[in-house]
Parts: C-alpha cells; structure tokens; sequence
C-alpha cells in the first residue's frame, strides 16, 4: 500500500513511517536526510523534488532503505551520470573487494594526497613478533601504521575486539622502535562504523579512528567529498566486471582514469562507450577543494 503524504506546519510528514536499515534496524523516514544527501551529490532542486515525490509515492511502512536509494539512483542517472556516481559513492566503497586490498590501495592513495609516502602490506618487526601492516604513511617526522577493515555491505560494525587487537600491535612495533626519531601514529580505518565501545577504547588509547561519518564532518565520505577523490567503482557508465578490470590493474581513483584514458581499451571498453565514459569521469572530478584531514 502506498503512503500518501500530507505536510504539516513544521514540514514533517503527517503519516511517519518506519524504514528497514539493511542491518534490521528500523528508523523513522527522514525527508531530509535523503534531500541532504541528494544535495551533497551536486542533484539540482527541481531533480531532488521530483525524486522526493517519487518516494513518497512509493514509500510503505517497512520499506527498506536500498529501495529508497534505489529509486533515487535510477533517477539521477537518467538526469546526470556524474551526480549518480556521486550519489554511488557508499556502493562504490563497497565495490572495493572482496578481498579488501583495493580498499587497502585506495587509502593509500588518500593518504599520497595529502603529501605522504604511501605503501601497502609492509612487514615489520615488532618486538616480539613481525607485522604486516595495510598501509605505512610517512611524512616528515610522521609514521602512520594503517590497519584497514573493509566490510562489503553495510549494517556491519567493528567492535571493540578490533581497536584491542589494533592496539596490541601498534605497541609490539613502536616497543622495537623506541629511540628512533620517527613519531608513529596508530590509524584504524573502516568503510562501515565503529560499535560505541569500540570508539571509546580507540579514542582512550590514542588511536585515530576513521570510519564512513567519523569522525562528525571528517569521516570518510566527507573526505572523498571534498577532496573529489572518487573510486572508480563509483562510475555507472562501466560494468561490475569492467571495474574489476580495472581495480586488477590497480587503478582506484577516477582522476587516475582520467590522465589515462587508453587503459579503458586495454580492459576491452568499446569506442561509442568511451566518450560516455569519460564526461562522467570529467563531471566527476571537477568537484576538488582543499581539505586537511591528516
């Protein structure tokens, strides 16, 4: 059954409903968190109303919110490619498996744009036993060791096991280092959430945590956001297969792709496919400001 909507003096549906999180959760229906998100991918307001009254024409108690993005998406590629991709941006970050070393690659690269020395799967020695570690980050004085926990779909959460586990071997390896002049610096990075006592723990022990929207206005898709640093596997204009083609020849950023452009006919990408392609890829990486997250 469909739920008609009527708005009263506040701007709040008069009939709330309750949508399904993937995790099973359920919520109250917020209007506008999914306009906030529409405007965060660049949508234009008269898109983002007929979105909206798409939604609410199809909206039911229950409904799961993949649904809800689903009609949204849908409609923002027929409008723009480069705003659905924008839109993607969640899917996209969890496109970057199964394994989760492109995941691991792509922090990498986060951390290069922001003036470091990057390198992934090092081993070191710790002092009592080696460790290999996702992503070491240099700069200057600074040594970031990088633990990277990639999930494949949302509703999953580290726990506080993690940043326990985390902790013990940050410690191993700066005990093997004590003396030496670099500063070394814990980094725990998610593309899902952090579990309450998993922050509390993290942030009590020194580490930094970085996971989907922590922390507030600094998590990862704020970064991504700013900085414009896409991953490919945001793009709708390629094929699932196409961009696992494309993470196997470690490509992970859109701007990447776009400074080399012949790679899409060396993964078999057709002619009348490519100028498609690329305009999403120019839309896409346009939006770049400034932003210091490290």
């Amino acid at each position: 059954m469909q739920a008609k909507f009527g708005y009263n003096s506040t701007g709040m549906a008069e009939n709330a409903v309750y949508v399904t999180k993937r995790s099973g959760e359920t919520k109250l229906f917020s209007d506008e968190k999914v306009r906030d998100s529409l405007h965060r991918a660049g949508a234009e307001e008269a898109v983002i109303d007929e979105i909206m009254k798409e939604i609410h024409e199809r909206l039911y108690p229950g409904i799961s919110t993949r649904a809800i993005y689903r009609t949204a998406f849908n409609i923002l590629k027929a409008k723009s490619r480069h705003v659905a991709a924008r839109y993607n941006l969640k899917q996209g970050i969890f496109q970057l498996g199964p394994s989760g070393f492109p995941f691991e690659k792509y922090m990498a690269e986060l951390f290069i744009n922001e003036g470091f020395q990057s390198s992934n799967n090092i081993i070191m020695q710790g002092h009592c036993v080696t460790h290999e570690v996702d992503v070491l980050a240099t700069k200057g004085p600074r040594t970031l060791i990088v633990e990277c926990k990639y999930h494949h779909a949302g509703g999953t959460f580290c726990d506080v096991k993690v940043p326990l586990y985390f902790h013990s071997r940050c410690d191993d390896i700066i005990r093997q280092q004590e003396g030496r002049s670099p500063d070394y610096e814990g980094w725990l990075v998610t593309n899902t959430r952090f579990s309450t006592d998993a922050l509390q723990y993290g942030n009590c022990a020194g580490l930094h945590l970085l996971s989907w929207d922590y922390p507030d206005n600094r998590g990862l898709k704020d970064i991504i956001d700013r900085t414009g640093l896409y991953p490919v596997t945001c793009l709708t204009t390629l094929t699932r297969e196409e961009k696992f083609r494309l993470l196997g020849k470690g490509y992970v950023l859109c701007n990447s792709l776009l400074l080399q452009s012949p790679v899409l006919e060396e993964i078999d990408v057709g002619q009348g496919r490519r100028g498609a392609i690329r305009s999403e890829l120019e839309g896409l990486c346009k939006k770049v400001t400034a932003f210091k997250w490290v």
